[in-house]
């Protein structure tokens, strides 16, 4: 699902998108003429590997994300962004496939470990040279 810039209110209106398990839903609405203010929430579940077996299995994806999406690049010295994820769109649409999957993929990367593993009693220790 994309929405072009431009078109996007300056009141705050809801949006709902699904892929790959996970709901991607919240509010947008233009801050200025170069700013969309994004709180969104990620509900769903995803696959990702065991580190110590390779093993896939399924967890909870349930987080809660604001950003700040701007035309072309950002700059600003308000501090009150700071907190906040810049996504910077320089063809002029909102891709909210492309920030699902990149949120999926960010919280994917992460290390985790299986039951299957969590549970035994050996204690692997792995030696950096």
């Amino acid at each position: 699902m994309k929405i072009e810039f431009r078109k996007v209110p300056t009141t705050k209106k809801e949006f709902s998108y699904e892929s790959n398990s996970v709901k991607f839903c919240g509010t947008l609405g233009k801050i200025s003429s170069k700013l969309i203010d994004i709180n969104s929430e990620f509900n769903g579940n995803v696959e990702v590997s065991c580190c110590k077996c390779g093993n896939n299995f399924n967890i909870p994806f349930q987080e809660k994300i604001n950003f700040l999406a701007s035309d072309g690049i950002y700059s600003s010295d308000d501090e009150r962004d700071l907190n906040k994820i810049i996504i910077e769109i320089d063809n002029g649409f909102i891709d909210f496939e492309e920030i699902l999957q990149s949120e999926i993929e960010s919280f994917t990367s992460d290390y985790y470990i299986c039951n299957n593993c969590e549970n035994k009693d050996e204690k692997i220790i792995e030696i950096e040279y």
